[in-house]
Protein backbone atom coordinates (compact mmCIF):
# COMPACT_ATOMS: atom_id res chain seq x y z
CA UNK A 1 0.00 0.00 0.00
CA UNK A 2 2.55 2.17 0.82
CA UNK A 3 4.09 2.42 -3.04
CA UNK A 4 0.75 2.60 -4.22
CA UNK A 5 0.08 5.80 -1.94
CA UNK A 6 3.82 7.11 -2.66
CA UNK A 7 2.70 7.26 -6.26
CA UNK A 8 -0.73 8.57 -5.69
CA UNK A 9 0.62 11.39 -3.91
CA UNK A 10 4.09 12.63 -6.05
CA UNK A 11 1.44 15.09 -7.65
CA UNK A 12 -0.04 16.32 -4.18
CA UNK A 13 3.45 17.91 -2.98
CA UNK A 14 3.05 20.30 -6.18
CA UNK A 15 0.07 22.54 -4.10
CA UNK A 16 3.07 22.93 -1.58
CA UNK A 17 5.67 24.52 -4.01
CA UNK A 18 3.50 26.48 -5.46
CA UNK A 19 1.29 27.90 -2.44
CA UNK A 20 4.00 26.71 0.20
CA UNK A 21 4.39 30.62 1.28
CA UNK A 22 1.14 32.28 1.93
CA UNK A 23 1.92 35.24 3.09
CA UNK A 24 0.02 37.75 4.48
CA UNK A 25 -0.07 41.47 3.89
CA UNK A 26 2.32 42.29 7.06
CA UNK A 27 1.34 44.57 9.88
CA UNK A 28 2.95 48.26 9.86
CA UNK A 29 6.21 48.17 11.21
CA UNK A 30 6.94 50.47 14.27
CA UNK A 31 8.51 53.50 13.36
CA UNK A 32 7.71 53.61 9.72
CA UNK A 33 6.26 57.00 9.26
CA UNK A 34 3.64 56.49 6.61
CA UNK A 35 0.94 59.50 7.13
CA UNK A 36 2.62 62.09 4.87
CA UNK A 37 1.81 59.63 1.89
CA UNK A 38 -1.37 61.10 0.34
CA UNK A 39 -3.27 57.94 -1.33
CA UNK A 40 -5.90 58.44 -3.61
CA UNK A 41 -8.35 55.20 -3.75
CA UNK A 42 -9.53 54.67 -7.47
CA UNK A 43 -13.15 52.57 -7.87
CA UNK A 44 -14.03 51.65 -11.28
CA UNK A 45 -18.25 50.61 -10.37
CA UNK A 46 -20.72 49.59 -12.90
CA UNK A 47 -23.77 48.73 -11.62
CA UNK A 48 -22.54 48.59 -7.52
CA UNK A 49 -25.30 49.92 -6.19
CA UNK A 50 -25.82 46.80 -3.57
CA UNK A 51 -22.00 46.63 -2.81
CA UNK A 52 -20.21 49.87 -3.58
CA UNK A 53 -21.49 51.22 0.44
CA UNK A 54 -19.88 48.50 2.43
CA UNK A 55 -16.16 49.51 0.59
CA UNK A 56 -16.76 53.62 1.19
CA UNK A 57 -18.24 52.83 4.89
CA UNK A 58 -15.08 50.52 5.23
CA UNK A 59 -12.69 53.02 3.73
CA UNK A 60 -14.45 55.98 6.02
CA UNK A 61 -13.36 54.21 8.92
CA UNK A 62 -9.36 53.99 8.31
CA UNK A 63 -7.06 55.33 10.29
CA UNK A 64 -5.33 56.64 7.51
CA UNK A 65 -6.71 59.70 6.69
CA UNK A 66 -4.85 61.31 4.43
CA UNK A 67 -6.59 59.71 1.00
CA UNK A 68 -9.13 60.75 -1.32
CA UNK A 69 -11.76 58.11 -2.76
CA UNK A 70 -12.77 58.59 -6.87
CA UNK A 71 -15.50 56.17 -7.90
CA UNK A 72 -15.77 55.88 -11.43
CA UNK A 73 -19.02 54.82 -12.59
CA UNK A 74 -18.74 53.24 -15.57
CA UNK A 75 -22.28 53.52 -17.72
CA UNK A 76 -24.39 52.54 -14.02
CA UNK A 77 -28.26 52.06 -14.55
CA UNK A 78 -28.82 51.47 -11.10
CA UNK A 79 -28.04 54.62 -8.94
CA UNK A 80 -24.09 53.56 -8.36
CA UNK A 81 -23.24 57.16 -8.95
CA UNK A 82 -25.50 58.84 -6.77
CA UNK A 83 -24.35 56.61 -3.82
CA UNK A 84 -20.89 57.72 -4.57
CA UNK A 85 -22.06 61.08 -4.38
CA UNK A 86 -23.98 60.65 -1.30
CA UNK A 87 -20.71 59.21 0.71
CA UNK A 88 -18.77 61.99 -0.18
CA UNK A 89 -16.33 60.50 -2.98
CA UNK A 90 -15.50 62.39 -6.10
CA UNK A 91 -17.26 60.79 -8.88
CA UNK A 92 -16.49 60.78 -12.11
CA UNK A 93 -19.13 59.43 -14.60
CA UNK A 94 -18.24 57.62 -18.10
CA UNK A 95 -20.96 56.81 -20.57
CA UNK A 96 -18.49 53.24 -21.25
CA UNK A 97 -15.25 52.43 -22.42
CA UNK A 98 -13.43 54.75 -25.15
CA UNK A 99 -12.81 52.93 -28.69
CA UNK A 100 -10.56 50.19 -27.81
CA UNK A 101 -11.12 49.87 -24.33
CA UNK A 102 -12.62 47.86 -21.94
CA UNK A 103 -14.55 48.83 -19.33
CA UNK A 104 -12.10 48.30 -16.21
CA UNK A 105 -9.27 49.62 -17.49
CA UNK A 106 -10.76 52.16 -19.05
CA UNK A 107 -12.24 53.61 -15.72
CA UNK A 108 -9.15 52.89 -14.10
CA UNK A 109 -7.26 55.11 -16.55
CA UNK A 110 -9.82 58.39 -15.84
CA UNK A 111 -9.35 57.83 -12.46
CA UNK A 112 -6.17 57.98 -12.24
CA UNK A 113 -5.67 61.15 -14.40
CA UNK A 114 -8.15 62.56 -11.88
CA UNK A 115 -5.79 61.44 -9.16
CA UNK A 116 -4.32 64.03 -6.46
CA UNK A 117 -2.05 61.64 -4.29
CA UNK A 118 1.45 60.05 -4.60
CA UNK A 119 0.25 56.68 -4.36
CA UNK A 120 -3.03 55.16 -6.44
CA UNK A 121 -4.95 52.48 -5.00
CA UNK A 122 -7.29 50.79 -7.67
CA UNK A 123 -9.75 48.37 -5.27
CA UNK A 124 -12.94 46.74 -7.15
CA UNK A 125 -16.13 48.09 -5.93
CA UNK A 126 -17.31 44.54 -4.48
CA UNK A 127 -14.32 44.72 -1.57
CA UNK A 128 -13.86 45.50 1.95
CA UNK A 129 -11.13 46.62 3.74
CA UNK A 130 -10.61 45.64 7.31
CA UNK A 131 -9.67 48.06 10.77
CA UNK A 132 -5.69 49.29 9.81
CA UNK A 133 -5.95 47.55 6.30
CA UNK A 134 -5.43 50.63 4.02
CA UNK A 135 -2.52 51.46 6.56
CA UNK A 136 -0.93 47.82 5.26
CA UNK A 137 -1.39 48.33 2.14
CA UNK A 138 0.55 51.69 2.21
CA UNK A 139 2.98 50.19 4.75
CA UNK A 140 3.43 47.31 2.11
CA UNK A 141 3.80 49.88 -0.91
CA UNK A 142 6.17 51.80 1.09
CA UNK A 143 8.82 48.73 1.90
CA UNK A 144 8.56 46.94 -1.28
CA UNK A 145 7.91 49.53 -3.94
CA UNK A 146 6.84 48.52 -7.63
CA UNK A 147 3.27 46.87 -7.66
CA UNK A 148 2.05 46.04 -4.85
CA UNK A 149 -1.71 43.91 -4.97
CA UNK A 150 -3.68 42.13 -2.57
CA UNK A 151 -5.73 38.78 -2.93
CA UNK A 152 -8.90 39.63 -1.07
CA UNK A 153 -9.87 37.08 1.96
CA UNK A 154 -13.30 35.09 0.12
CA UNK A 155 -16.09 35.64 2.12
CA UNK A 156 -18.87 33.49 1.05
CA UNK A 157 -22.48 33.50 2.60
CA UNK A 158 -24.31 30.33 0.49
CA UNK A 159 -22.89 27.33 -0.09
CA UNK A 160 -23.00 27.57 -3.50
CA UNK A 161 -20.35 29.80 -3.52
CA UNK A 162 -17.46 27.34 -1.94
CA UNK A 163 -17.50 25.64 -5.39
CA UNK A 164 -14.94 28.45 -6.33
CA UNK A 165 -12.42 26.18 -4.19
CA UNK A 166 -10.70 25.25 -6.95
CA UNK A 167 -10.72 28.08 -9.27
CA UNK A 168 -9.25 30.12 -6.41
CA UNK A 169 -6.66 28.38 -5.71
CA UNK A 170 -5.74 27.42 -9.04
CA UNK A 171 -5.35 31.42 -9.93
CA UNK A 172 -3.72 32.17 -6.74
CA UNK A 173 -1.20 29.21 -7.44
CA UNK A 174 -0.48 30.35 -10.73
CA UNK A 175 0.51 33.82 -10.13
CA UNK A 176 3.89 32.22 -9.09
CA UNK A 177 3.55 34.56 -6.06
CA UNK A 178 3.70 32.41 -3.21
CA UNK A 179 6.39 29.30 -4.05
CA UNK A 180 8.93 28.01 -1.75
CA UNK A 181 11.81 29.99 -3.23
CA UNK A 182 10.19 32.90 -2.71
CA UNK A 183 11.38 36.29 -4.40
CA UNK A 184 14.03 34.26 -6.34
CA UNK A 185 10.59 33.92 -9.01
CA UNK A 186 8.91 36.69 -9.79
CA UNK A 187 5.25 36.87 -10.23
CA UNK A 188 3.67 36.33 -13.49
CA UNK A 189 0.27 38.64 -12.43
CA UNK A 190 -0.88 40.98 -9.89
CA UNK A 191 -4.70 40.70 -7.83
CA UNK A 192 -6.81 43.29 -9.85
CA UNK A 193 -9.38 43.47 -6.76
CA UNK A 194 -6.53 45.38 -5.07
CA UNK A 195 -3.47 47.44 -6.54
CA UNK A 196 -0.99 49.76 -5.17
CA UNK A 197 1.55 51.87 -7.70
CA UNK A 198 3.65 55.12 -6.77
CA UNK A 199 2.31 57.56 -9.13
CA UNK A 200 5.53 58.33 -11.07
CA UNK A 201 5.75 54.62 -11.89
CA UNK A 202 1.97 54.50 -13.17
CA UNK A 203 2.23 57.23 -15.78
CA UNK A 204 5.84 57.03 -16.90
CA UNK A 205 5.04 52.94 -17.80
CA UNK A 206 1.81 53.92 -19.10
CA UNK A 207 -0.16 52.29 -16.63
CA UNK A 208 -3.69 50.89 -17.66
CA UNK A 209 -3.35 52.29 -21.38
CA UNK A 210 -1.12 49.37 -21.69
CA UNK A 211 -3.54 46.73 -21.10
CA UNK A 212 -6.53 48.89 -22.73
CA UNK A 213 -8.06 45.88 -24.55
CA UNK A 214 -7.59 43.03 -21.74
CA UNK A 215 -9.96 40.99 -20.27
CA UNK A 216 -7.36 40.01 -17.43
CA UNK A 217 -6.26 43.47 -17.12
CA UNK A 218 -4.25 42.24 -13.91
CA UNK A 219 -2.58 39.66 -15.33
CA UNK A 220 -1.20 41.77 -18.64
CA UNK A 221 -0.57 44.69 -16.39
CA UNK A 222 1.88 43.50 -14.29
CA UNK A 223 3.99 41.30 -16.75
CA UNK A 224 3.47 44.42 -18.81
CA UNK A 225 4.82 46.86 -15.67
CA UNK A 226 7.61 44.33 -14.88
CA UNK A 227 8.73 44.34 -18.27
CA UNK A 228 9.47 48.60 -17.68
CA UNK A 229 11.11 48.03 -14.39
CA UNK A 230 8.35 47.89 -12.05
CA UNK A 231 7.75 44.59 -10.43
CA UNK A 232 4.88 43.07 -8.51
CA UNK A 233 4.59 42.04 -4.95
CA UNK A 234 1.83 39.76 -3.89
CA UNK A 235 0.19 39.25 -0.33
CA UNK A 236 -3.03 37.60 0.67
CA UNK A 237 -5.73 39.74 2.34
CA UNK A 238 -6.47 37.68 5.55
CA UNK A 239 -6.93 40.73 8.41
CA UNK A 240 -6.52 43.03 5.12
CA UNK A 241 -8.99 43.36 2.62
CA UNK A 242 -11.96 41.00 1.98
CA UNK A 243 -14.80 40.57 -0.57
CA UNK A 244 -17.91 38.70 -1.65
CA UNK A 245 -16.96 37.43 -5.27
CA UNK A 246 -20.19 36.21 -6.51
CA UNK A 247 -23.38 36.50 -4.30
CA UNK A 248 -25.88 36.67 -6.96
CA UNK A 249 -26.09 32.94 -7.77
CA UNK A 250 -25.03 30.40 -9.14
CA UNK A 251 -24.87 31.69 -12.53
CA UNK A 252 -23.28 34.96 -11.12
CA UNK A 253 -20.25 31.99 -10.45
CA UNK A 254 -20.28 30.50 -13.39
CA UNK A 255 -19.94 33.44 -15.11
CA UNK A 256 -17.58 35.36 -13.33
CA UNK A 257 -14.92 32.26 -14.06
CA UNK A 258 -15.92 31.88 -17.16
CA UNK A 259 -14.88 35.08 -17.75
CA UNK A 260 -11.26 34.82 -16.81
CA UNK A 261 -10.37 31.32 -16.64
CA UNK A 262 -10.27 30.22 -20.71
CA UNK A 263 -7.86 33.05 -21.45
CA UNK A 264 -5.64 32.59 -17.85
CA UNK A 265 -5.35 28.83 -19.18
CA UNK A 266 -4.08 30.17 -22.69
CA UNK A 267 -1.59 32.81 -21.45
CA UNK A 268 0.22 31.16 -18.44
CA UNK A 269 3.55 29.80 -18.70
CA UNK A 270 3.62 26.01 -19.70
CA UNK A 271 5.64 24.63 -17.19
CA UNK A 272 3.05 26.24 -14.08
CA UNK A 273 -0.12 24.74 -16.76
CA UNK A 274 1.35 21.34 -16.10
CA UNK A 275 2.60 21.33 -12.78
CA UNK A 276 -1.12 22.33 -11.91
CA UNK A 277 -2.70 20.24 -14.34
CA UNK A 278 -0.33 17.34 -12.69
CA UNK A 279 -1.74 18.22 -9.04
CA UNK A 280 -5.50 18.77 -10.32
CA UNK A 281 -5.11 15.62 -12.01
CA UNK A 282 -4.03 13.56 -8.97
CA UNK A 283 -6.31 15.15 -6.87
CA UNK A 284 -8.97 13.49 -9.29
CA UNK A 285 -6.74 10.27 -9.36
CA UNK A 286 -7.06 9.20 -6.03
CA UNK A 287 -11.60 9.74 -6.44
CA UNK A 288 -10.60 7.06 -9.10
CA UNK A 289 -8.64 4.44 -7.29
CA UNK A 290 -10.72 4.71 -3.71
CA UNK A 291 -14.36 4.61 -5.74
CA UNK A 292 -13.96 2.71 -9.80
CA UNK A 293 -11.22 0.60 -7.92
CA UNK A 294 -13.28 -1.02 -4.63
CA UNK A 295 -16.09 -1.31 -7.23
CA UNK A 296 -14.47 -3.13 -9.79
CA UNK A 297 -11.64 -5.18 -7.77
CA UNK A 298 -12.67 -4.97 -4.09
CA UNK A 299 -10.74 -3.06 -1.47
CA UNK A 300 -7.37 -3.50 -2.60
CA UNK A 301 -3.78 -1.82 -1.51
CA UNK A 302 -4.36 0.17 -3.86
CA UNK A 303 -8.38 1.26 -3.06
CA UNK A 304 -6.53 1.85 0.14
CA UNK A 305 -4.28 4.41 -0.87
CA UNK A 306 -6.56 5.54 -3.00
CA UNK A 307 -8.72 6.74 0.08
CA UNK A 308 -5.68 7.84 2.09
CA UNK A 309 -5.21 9.42 -0.56
CA UNK A 310 -8.40 11.44 -0.51
CA UNK A 311 -8.39 12.44 2.92
CA UNK A 312 -4.73 13.58 2.34
CA UNK A 313 -6.00 15.60 -0.58
CA UNK A 314 -9.19 17.10 1.70
CA UNK A 315 -6.85 18.14 4.54
CA UNK A 316 -4.39 20.15 2.32
CA UNK A 317 -6.85 22.00 0.40
CA UNK A 318 -8.56 22.59 3.93
CA UNK A 319 -5.40 24.08 4.68
CA UNK A 320 -4.99 26.05 2.15
CA UNK A 321 -8.06 27.46 1.65
CA UNK A 322 -8.16 28.23 5.73
CA UNK A 323 -5.51 30.89 4.83
CA UNK A 324 -8.05 32.44 2.08
CA UNK A 325 -11.67 32.24 2.68
CA UNK A 326 -13.97 31.21 5.37
CA UNK A 327 -14.60 27.72 2.64
CA UNK A 328 -14.77 25.50 6.29
CA UNK A 329 -14.11 21.71 6.41
CA UNK A 330 -16.89 21.04 4.16
CA UNK A 331 -15.60 22.72 1.29
CA UNK A 332 -12.48 20.58 1.38
CA UNK A 333 -13.79 16.80 2.14
CA UNK A 334 -16.51 17.60 -1.10
CA UNK A 335 -13.96 19.08 -3.04
CA UNK A 336 -14.69 16.35 -5.44
CA UNK A 337 -17.95 18.47 -6.40
CA UNK A 338 -15.70 21.71 -6.62
CA UNK A 339 -13.76 19.66 -9.22
CA UNK A 340 -16.26 18.74 -11.12
CA UNK A 341 -17.45 22.38 -11.37
CA UNK A 342 -14.10 23.41 -12.18
CA UNK A 343 -14.08 21.05 -15.47
CA UNK A 344 -17.12 22.17 -16.83
CA UNK A 345 -16.79 26.19 -16.26
CA UNK A 346 -13.15 25.93 -17.50
CA UNK A 347 -14.11 23.66 -21.08
CA UNK A 348 -17.10 26.19 -21.37
CA UNK A 349 -14.23 29.44 -21.14
CA UNK A 350 -11.71 27.52 -23.21
CA UNK A 351 -14.99 27.24 -26.06
CA UNK A 352 -15.82 30.85 -25.65
CA UNK A 353 -12.57 32.11 -25.30
CA UNK A 354 -10.97 30.07 -28.35
CA UNK A 355 -13.90 28.68 -30.27
CA UNK A 356 -16.45 32.04 -30.06
CA UNK A 357 -13.68 34.48 -28.94
CA UNK A 358 -16.55 36.30 -26.44
CA UNK A 359 -17.11 35.87 -23.21
CA UNK A 360 -20.03 37.83 -21.30
CA UNK A 361 -20.11 40.20 -17.95
CA UNK A 362 -21.84 42.92 -16.69
CA UNK A 363 -24.40 43.04 -19.34
CA UNK A 364 -21.50 43.49 -22.05
CA UNK A 365 -20.19 41.02 -24.46
CA UNK A 366 -17.07 41.44 -24.61
CA UNK A 367 -14.29 40.11 -27.65
CA UNK A 368 -11.30 38.23 -26.09
CA UNK A 369 -8.87 38.46 -29.03
CA UNK A 370 -9.19 41.13 -32.12
CA UNK A 371 -10.75 39.95 -35.04
CA UNK A 372 -8.75 39.70 -38.41
CA UNK A 373 -9.87 43.29 -39.62
CA UNK A 374 -9.39 44.88 -36.73
CA UNK A 375 -6.04 46.12 -38.01
CA UNK A 376 -7.64 47.47 -40.81
CA UNK A 377 -10.19 49.73 -38.08
CA UNK A 378 -13.50 47.81 -38.90
CA UNK A 379 -13.53 46.40 -35.02
CA UNK A 380 -10.77 47.47 -32.21
CA UNK A 381 -9.21 45.10 -30.17
CA UNK A 382 -11.03 44.16 -27.15
CA UNK A 383 -14.48 46.06 -28.60
CA UNK A 384 -17.16 46.07 -26.16
CA UNK A 385 -20.73 45.11 -27.69
CA UNK A 386 -23.54 45.96 -24.91
CA UNK A 387 -25.71 43.86 -24.87
CA UNK A 388 -28.86 46.50 -23.46
CA UNK A 389 -28.48 49.92 -24.22
CA UNK A 390 -26.00 51.79 -21.71
CA UNK A 391 -27.65 54.58 -19.54
CA UNK A 392 -25.95 57.98 -19.98
CA UNK A 393 -23.77 60.74 -17.90
CA UNK A 394 -25.75 60.79 -14.44
CA UNK A 395 -26.15 64.42 -13.82
CA UNK A 396 -25.80 66.66 -10.25
CA UNK A 397 -21.70 67.01 -9.49
CA UNK A 398 -20.01 64.38 -11.39
CA UNK A 399 -17.36 64.71 -13.81
CA UNK A 400 -17.91 63.16 -17.76
CA UNK A 401 -14.82 61.61 -19.50
CA UNK A 402 -15.18 61.53 -23.23
CA UNK A 403 -13.23 59.41 -25.96
CA UNK A 404 -9.72 60.35 -25.93
CA UNK A 405 -8.87 59.14 -22.29
CA UNK A 406 -6.06 57.77 -23.66
CA UNK A 407 -4.03 61.05 -24.71
CA UNK A 408 -1.56 62.82 -23.34
CA UNK A 409 -2.87 65.37 -20.82
CA UNK A 410 -2.90 66.51 -17.20
CA UNK A 411 -4.57 63.73 -15.02
CA UNK A 412 -8.39 64.95 -13.93
CA UNK A 413 -8.28 67.77 -16.69
CA UNK A 414 -8.50 66.34 -20.05
CA UNK A 415 -11.63 65.25 -21.74
CA UNK A 416 -13.55 66.61 -18.62
CA UNK A 417 -16.56 68.49 -18.91
CA UNK A 418 -17.97 70.01 -15.08
CA UNK A 419 -21.87 69.46 -15.06
CA UNK A 420 -23.24 72.38 -13.14
CA UNK A 421 -25.27 71.11 -9.57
Amino acid sequence: MLLELLWLLMPWSVALLFLGRLRPCPAVPRGLDIARIRVSVIIPARNEGARLPALLASLEAQDHTNREVIVVDDGSTDGTAALARAAGAITLSVGGPAPGWLGKPHACWVGAKRAGGELLLFLDADTELEPGGLKRIVAAHARWGGLVSVVPYHRMVRAYERLSAYFFLVAVGSTRSFTLVGDALPPNASFGPCIACARPDYFRTGGHRLVRSEVLDDVALARQMARRGVRAHNFIGRGTIAFRMYPNGLRDLADGWTKNFGQGATSTDIWSVILIAGWIWGSAGVIDAAVRVSLTEGFTDLAAAGVAGYFAYAAQIRWLLGRLGNYGPIAALSYPLSLLFFVWVLLRSLYLTLVRNRVRWKDRSIAVRPPARAAQGTQKAGAVVPLHQDAGGIGGAAVEHHQHADGPGIPGEEGQRQHPG
